[in-house]
Parts: C-alpha cells; sequence; structure tokens
C-alpha cells in the first residue's frame, strides 16, 4: 500500500522549534513526527511513501537518508518556490499513485493518533467512496458538514458564522476533519484546481457533482493535533500515560 505524508509546513504555530528545524522532525519523547508517522504507516502495511518538503527541505532528504528510509520506499515531492497547501501539495505529488489501482493513505506530519487505519480502508472500499475522511466531534474553527449517510455536503467556518453548503440534506452534522484521508487514485485527474489550495476545495467541488467524499467516525481513537507546543507538551504526557 502506498501514502502520502504532508510535511511541508512551516510551523509557525511551533516556533522556536522550527527556526532551526522542519516542522516534520520536531520530537515528542525522542521521536520526531516523520519517525511517528512513518512507523505507524509502516505498522499497516505501507511500503511506498512520498514526503512533500518546503521548509528546511534538504534537513528531511538528509534525515531519511542516513535513516535508510526506515526500511521504506520513499520518494520526495519538493515544493521549493510555494508552499503548495494539502490539496496542490498532492496535485503535485499525483504520479507517484496515477498507475495503481488501490486507494492510498494521506497523512499529516503533525498528527499523531490510534486510529485503525485498516479498517479505515476496508471502510473506504466498502462504500466505493472517492475519498474517506477520519472525522471525530470536536470543537474546532472549521467542521465539515456531513448528511445521514455520512456523505459531504459542505463546511462551517465557526467564526465568521457562515455556512457553505455544496449538497442539500435533510439534515446535517458539523464534524471536525483529523488530517487523515483515504484516497482513491481515480480522484487525482479529478484534481483542476491549480496553484496552493486545501483539498477541502476540491472535495467539496465534487461532493457537489454526487461524488462520494464519507466521513469515517473515529470518536472512540486516541488524536491529537501537534500543531502548537502545548499539543506537543500534552502528547507526551499522553504517550506516557499510554504506555504505563
Amino acid at each position: 500500500m502506498k501514502a502520502m505524508v504532508l510535511a511541508a509546513g512551516l510551523g509557525t504555530r511551533l516556533r522556536p522549534l522550527t527556526n532551526v528545524r522542519p516542522k516534520a522532525l520536531v520530537e515528542i519523547k525522542g521521536k520526531n513526527l516523520l519517525e511517528i508517522t512513518l512507523a505507524r504507516l509502516r505498522q499497516f502495511g505501507v511500503t511506498d511513501v512520498i514526503v512533500n518538503v518546503h521548509h528546511f527541505a534538504s534537513v528531511i532528504v538528509d534525515y531519511l537518508a542516513a535513516h535508510q528510509n526506515f526500511g521504506m520506499n520513499i520518494a520526495i515531492s519538493r515544493e521549493d518556490e510555494l508552499l503548495l497547501d494539502t490539496g496542490g501539495g498532492l496535485k503535485k505529488a499525483a504520479w507517484f499513485f496515477r498507475q495503481d489501482c488501490e486507494p492510498f493513505l494521506l497523512h499529516n506530519v503533525d498528527v499523531i493518533s490510534d486510529i485503525d487505519l485498516a479498517k479505515m480502508v476496508a471502510f473506504h472500499r466498502e462504500h466505493a467512496a472517492l475519498a474517506t475522511l477520519a472525522v471525530h466531534q470536536r470543537p474546532s474553527s472549521r467542521r465539515l458538514l456531513f448528511d445521514e449517510q455520512g456523505r459531504l455536503c459542505g463546511r462551517r467556518f465557526e467564526k465568521e458564522q457562515r455556512t457553505q453548503l455544496v449538497r442539500k440534506a435533510e439534515s446535517l452534522e458539523p464534524l471536525a476533519f483529523c488530517g487523515i484521508h483515504v484516497i482513491s487514485p481515480r480522484l487525482l485527474p479529478m484534481i483542476t484546481e491549480t496553484g496552493a489550495f486545501s483539498i477541502i476545495e476540491t472535495y467539496l467541488r465534487l461532493a457537489a457533482l454526487n461524488e462520494r467524499i464519507l466521513a469515517f467516525r473515529v470518536e472512540r481513537a486516541y488524536w491529537r493535533d501537534l500543531g502548537t507546543i502545548d499539543s506537543l507538551e500534552q502528547a507526551a504526557e499522553d504517550m506516557q500515560h499510554l504506555s504505563s
């Protein structure tokens, strides 16, 4: 199975740690975020990975080479001039997946979880989804809106108190996205957006065309966004308790 790890971000909320290193190499209890993510993917049978890089790109490339790619086949997608966001980053790396028929994982480097990725992939296949998004109930400034069948219908901007709807539904449930996707390769030629853009923009456009962008509920799983210093410290404490 293949995966893409989104590791190109500037990590501005993690400063001053990211003043001297890429976000992907910030550590928790002696292990960095990239190492943790790759280990999780390898645990679920992922053998081939593409990692996008921008901030301190050469540091990540050298780090992977020094560790023999952790026994995986790893390619690099360089975003040297422009940080492309999730959608632009995936579009640039699409060549890595185009010859495949099997779904692949897209995973933010700055999230940690014990979400059962095998169950998520099985759910994706069973429901013939174009994309499946790990989601749960939590406060968030932006939440995705799903109907009774778990199909993406829009999103809610909480601070602006604005709702964007792309599909009608009798009732909608707002859920926060966890930064982990399962994607069918047939999505790739459907990405018509250009430049730097969020993959959520593509999902919403395709949901409006009745494509199956589905929610995978992960309320019972451990999950944490590692985008801030406080969150890193809490994750380190969580890991200590979980291992004891």
